[in-house]
Protein backbone atom coordinates (compact mmCIF):
# COMPACT_ATOMS: atom_id res chain seq x y z
CA UNK A 1 0.00 0.00 0.00
CA UNK A 2 2.59 2.70 1.31
CA UNK A 3 4.51 1.47 -2.36
CA UNK A 4 1.55 2.21 -4.11
CA UNK A 5 0.65 5.69 -2.28
CA UNK A 6 4.33 6.89 -3.01
CA UNK A 7 4.17 5.95 -6.88
CA UNK A 8 0.69 7.42 -7.11
CA UNK A 9 1.99 10.84 -5.29
CA UNK A 10 5.08 11.15 -7.21
CA UNK A 11 5.57 14.64 -8.51
CA UNK A 12 6.44 13.36 -12.02
CA UNK A 13 3.15 11.75 -12.50
CA UNK A 14 0.72 14.11 -10.58
CA UNK A 15 1.86 17.09 -11.15
CA UNK A 16 1.34 16.93 -15.04
CA UNK A 17 -2.01 15.67 -14.64
CA UNK A 18 -3.17 18.25 -11.90
CA UNK A 19 -1.78 20.72 -13.77
CA UNK A 20 -3.70 19.71 -17.25
CA UNK A 21 -7.07 19.61 -15.21
CA UNK A 22 -6.65 22.92 -14.01
CA UNK A 23 -5.74 24.66 -17.68
CA UNK A 24 -8.92 22.19 -19.15
CA UNK A 25 -11.20 23.57 -16.02
CA UNK A 26 -10.41 27.14 -16.73
CA UNK A 27 -11.13 26.92 -20.67
CA UNK A 28 -14.03 24.62 -20.10
CA UNK A 29 -15.30 27.50 -17.57
CA UNK A 30 -15.17 30.22 -20.37
CA UNK A 31 -16.83 27.77 -22.84
CA UNK A 32 -19.32 26.49 -20.51
CA UNK A 33 -20.09 29.84 -19.67
CA UNK A 34 -20.81 31.21 -23.15
CA UNK A 35 -23.68 28.37 -23.30
CA UNK A 36 -21.52 26.22 -25.81
CA UNK A 37 -21.86 21.83 -26.11
CA UNK A 38 -18.64 21.32 -24.79
CA UNK A 39 -18.41 22.88 -21.53
CA UNK A 40 -16.90 22.70 -18.07
CA UNK A 41 -16.57 18.74 -17.63
CA UNK A 42 -15.39 18.14 -21.47
CA UNK A 43 -12.54 20.10 -21.69
CA UNK A 44 -11.62 18.68 -18.19
CA UNK A 45 -11.59 15.11 -18.83
CA UNK A 46 -9.99 16.15 -22.47
CA UNK A 47 -7.10 18.00 -21.05
CA UNK A 48 -6.82 15.05 -18.06
CA UNK A 49 -6.93 12.45 -20.59
CA UNK A 50 -4.06 14.18 -22.65
CA UNK A 51 -1.69 14.27 -19.79
CA UNK A 52 -2.64 10.84 -18.74
CA UNK A 53 -1.93 9.04 -21.67
CA UNK A 54 1.51 11.64 -22.74
CA UNK A 55 2.69 10.85 -19.10
CA UNK A 56 2.29 6.80 -19.31
CA UNK A 57 4.01 7.00 -22.63
CA UNK A 58 7.03 9.21 -21.37
CA UNK A 59 7.07 6.95 -17.89
CA UNK A 60 6.67 3.75 -20.32
CA UNK A 61 9.97 1.69 -18.39
CA UNK A 62 7.82 2.15 -14.86
CA UNK A 63 4.80 0.24 -16.44
CA UNK A 64 6.56 -2.02 -19.07
CA UNK A 65 8.64 -4.16 -16.13
CA UNK A 66 11.97 -5.27 -15.94
CA UNK A 67 11.04 -8.60 -17.51
CA UNK A 68 10.89 -7.00 -20.44
CA UNK A 69 14.40 -7.08 -22.71
CA UNK A 70 15.27 -3.72 -23.27
CA UNK A 71 16.19 -4.05 -26.87
CA UNK A 72 12.99 -4.37 -27.93
CA UNK A 73 11.67 -1.95 -26.13
CA UNK A 74 10.92 1.49 -27.80
CA UNK A 75 9.90 5.13 -26.38
CA UNK A 76 8.33 7.65 -28.75
CA UNK A 77 5.79 9.71 -27.12
CA UNK A 78 5.13 11.56 -30.51
CA UNK A 79 3.32 8.29 -31.80
CA UNK A 80 1.04 8.91 -28.87
CA UNK A 81 0.58 13.23 -29.19
CA UNK A 82 0.01 11.72 -32.74
CA UNK A 83 -2.79 9.29 -32.13
CA UNK A 84 -4.62 11.64 -29.18
CA UNK A 85 -4.98 14.60 -32.09
CA UNK A 86 -6.39 11.93 -34.12
CA UNK A 87 -9.18 11.24 -31.39
CA UNK A 88 -9.35 14.59 -30.75
CA UNK A 89 -10.41 15.15 -34.58
CA UNK A 90 -13.60 12.92 -34.22
CA UNK A 91 -14.47 14.99 -30.85
CA UNK A 92 -14.15 18.64 -32.42
CA UNK A 93 -16.51 17.40 -35.01
CA UNK A 94 -18.94 16.16 -32.90
CA UNK A 95 -19.36 19.81 -31.87
CA UNK A 96 -20.35 21.34 -35.18
CA UNK A 97 -23.24 21.41 -37.01
CA UNK A 98 -25.18 23.91 -39.24
CA UNK A 99 -28.49 25.20 -39.23
CA UNK A 100 -29.84 27.00 -42.33
CA UNK A 101 -26.39 28.69 -43.83
CA UNK A 102 -25.32 29.54 -40.98
CA UNK A 103 -22.46 27.15 -39.43
CA UNK A 104 -21.98 27.15 -35.33
CA UNK A 105 -19.38 25.07 -33.51
CA UNK A 106 -16.38 25.98 -34.75
CA UNK A 107 -14.59 27.81 -31.94
CA UNK A 108 -15.76 25.24 -29.70
CA UNK A 109 -14.03 22.89 -32.05
CA UNK A 110 -10.90 24.94 -31.97
CA UNK A 111 -11.17 25.02 -28.49
CA UNK A 112 -11.38 21.59 -27.82
CA UNK A 113 -8.46 20.94 -29.92
CA UNK A 114 -5.80 23.64 -27.97
CA UNK A 115 -6.96 21.95 -24.71
CA UNK A 116 -5.92 18.69 -25.99
CA UNK A 117 -2.47 20.19 -27.28
CA UNK A 118 -2.34 21.98 -23.91
CA UNK A 119 -2.98 18.47 -22.03
CA UNK A 120 -0.29 16.97 -23.99
CA UNK A 121 2.04 19.72 -23.12
CA UNK A 122 1.48 19.14 -19.15
CA UNK A 123 1.77 15.35 -20.20
CA UNK A 124 5.57 15.56 -21.38
CA UNK A 125 6.21 17.99 -18.30
CA UNK A 126 6.69 21.40 -20.52
CA UNK A 127 5.33 23.24 -18.11
CA UNK A 128 6.52 27.03 -19.67
CA UNK A 129 4.80 26.42 -22.70
CA UNK A 130 1.74 24.61 -21.22
CA UNK A 131 0.86 27.69 -18.86
CA UNK A 132 1.65 30.02 -21.52
CA UNK A 133 -0.83 28.32 -23.98
CA UNK A 134 -3.36 28.12 -21.47
CA UNK A 135 -3.68 31.89 -20.79
CA UNK A 136 -3.14 32.81 -24.41
CA UNK A 137 -6.09 30.59 -25.11
CA UNK A 138 -8.05 32.16 -22.31
CA UNK A 139 -7.27 35.42 -23.82
CA UNK A 140 -8.17 34.86 -27.32
CA UNK A 141 -11.89 33.13 -26.22
CA UNK A 142 -12.35 35.49 -23.50
CA UNK A 143 -10.66 38.78 -24.52
CA UNK A 144 -10.90 38.80 -27.97
CA UNK A 145 -14.56 38.32 -28.07
CA UNK A 146 -14.34 42.31 -27.23
CA UNK A 147 -12.04 42.93 -30.12
CA UNK A 148 -14.19 40.49 -32.52
CA UNK A 149 -17.38 42.57 -31.56
CA UNK A 150 -16.01 46.08 -32.29
CA UNK A 151 -13.95 45.11 -35.68
CA UNK A 152 -16.09 46.34 -38.91
CA UNK A 153 -18.17 43.25 -40.59
CA UNK A 154 -20.03 42.54 -43.50
CA UNK A 155 -22.99 41.51 -42.91
CA UNK A 156 -24.26 38.58 -45.27
CA UNK A 157 -28.48 37.23 -46.06
CA UNK A 158 -29.89 34.71 -48.28
CA UNK A 159 -32.83 36.35 -49.31
CA UNK A 160 -36.17 34.64 -50.87
CA UNK A 161 -39.46 37.16 -51.52
CA UNK A 162 -42.85 35.62 -53.48
CA UNK A 163 -44.99 37.91 -55.14
CA UNK A 164 -48.52 37.36 -56.92
CA UNK A 165 -47.59 36.58 -60.53
CA UNK A 166 -49.52 39.70 -61.78
CA UNK A 167 -47.51 42.17 -58.52
CA UNK A 168 -44.32 40.83 -59.18
CA UNK A 169 -41.04 43.38 -60.19
CA UNK A 170 -39.14 42.93 -62.27
CA UNK A 171 -35.15 41.16 -61.16
CA UNK A 172 -34.44 45.15 -62.04
CA UNK A 173 -36.48 47.26 -60.23
CA UNK A 174 -35.92 44.82 -57.58
CA UNK A 175 -32.26 44.96 -57.60
CA UNK A 176 -32.36 48.89 -57.54
CA UNK A 177 -34.81 48.84 -54.67
CA UNK A 178 -31.75 46.31 -53.09
CA UNK A 179 -29.57 49.34 -53.99
CA UNK A 180 -31.37 52.11 -52.21
CA UNK A 181 -31.19 50.32 -48.90
CA UNK A 182 -27.36 50.33 -49.30
CA UNK A 183 -27.65 46.41 -49.86
CA UNK A 184 -25.30 44.70 -52.89
CA UNK A 185 -26.61 41.71 -54.22
CA UNK A 186 -25.60 38.78 -56.45
CA UNK A 187 -27.43 37.75 -59.41
CA UNK A 188 -30.91 37.42 -58.69
CA UNK A 189 -32.73 34.13 -59.05
CA UNK A 190 -36.49 33.97 -60.76
CA UNK A 191 -39.01 31.29 -60.20
CA UNK A 192 -42.58 30.80 -61.13
CA UNK A 193 -44.57 28.48 -58.41
CA UNK A 194 -47.70 26.65 -58.15
CA UNK A 195 -48.39 26.71 -61.68
CA UNK A 196 -48.25 29.71 -62.55
CA UNK A 197 -49.37 31.67 -59.48
CA UNK A 198 -46.66 33.03 -57.65
CA UNK A 199 -43.30 34.29 -58.54
CA UNK A 200 -40.07 33.58 -56.12
CA UNK A 201 -37.31 36.16 -56.32
CA UNK A 202 -33.80 34.95 -54.64
CA UNK A 203 -30.22 36.19 -54.12
CA UNK A 204 -27.57 36.63 -51.42
CA UNK A 205 -27.20 39.87 -50.36
CA UNK A 206 -24.64 41.93 -48.18
CA UNK A 207 -24.20 45.14 -46.39
CA UNK A 208 -21.46 47.17 -44.57
CA UNK A 209 -24.17 46.69 -41.48
CA UNK A 210 -26.87 44.44 -39.84
CA UNK A 211 -29.12 47.80 -39.80
CA UNK A 212 -29.76 47.60 -43.71
CA UNK A 213 -31.01 43.97 -43.60
CA UNK A 214 -33.21 45.02 -40.85
CA UNK A 215 -34.46 47.93 -42.79
CA UNK A 216 -35.22 45.51 -45.60
CA UNK A 217 -37.11 43.32 -43.62
CA UNK A 218 -39.40 46.18 -42.59
CA UNK A 219 -40.23 47.63 -46.20
CA UNK A 220 -41.12 43.88 -47.03
CA UNK A 221 -43.28 43.48 -44.34
CA UNK A 222 -45.15 46.47 -45.01
CA UNK A 223 -45.57 45.85 -48.62
CA UNK A 224 -48.58 44.35 -49.56
CA UNK A 225 -48.02 42.96 -52.45
CA UNK A 226 -45.29 40.71 -51.04
CA UNK A 227 -46.56 37.10 -50.25
CA UNK A 228 -43.97 35.32 -47.86
CA UNK A 229 -40.93 36.27 -47.76
CA UNK A 230 -37.61 34.35 -45.79
CA UNK A 231 -34.23 36.25 -44.50
CA UNK A 232 -31.50 34.46 -43.71
CA UNK A 233 -28.23 35.87 -41.91
CA UNK A 234 -25.12 34.27 -42.56
CA UNK A 235 -23.02 35.87 -39.84
CA UNK A 236 -26.11 35.93 -36.61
Amino acid sequence: MDQFLSTALNPQYILPLVGALLAGGCIGFERGFRGQPAGFRTHSLLALTSALLMVAANHQMAWIGPSTPQEVIRIDPVRMAHGILTGVGFLGGGVIFRSGFNVHGLTTAASVWTTSCIGILFGIGFWQVAISGTVLALMVLAGFRLIDQRLPQQSLADITIRYARGAAPGAEELRERLKALGLKSAPLSERLLKKGQFIEHGATVSALNRSAIDRLAAELRADHKVIEFEIEPRNA
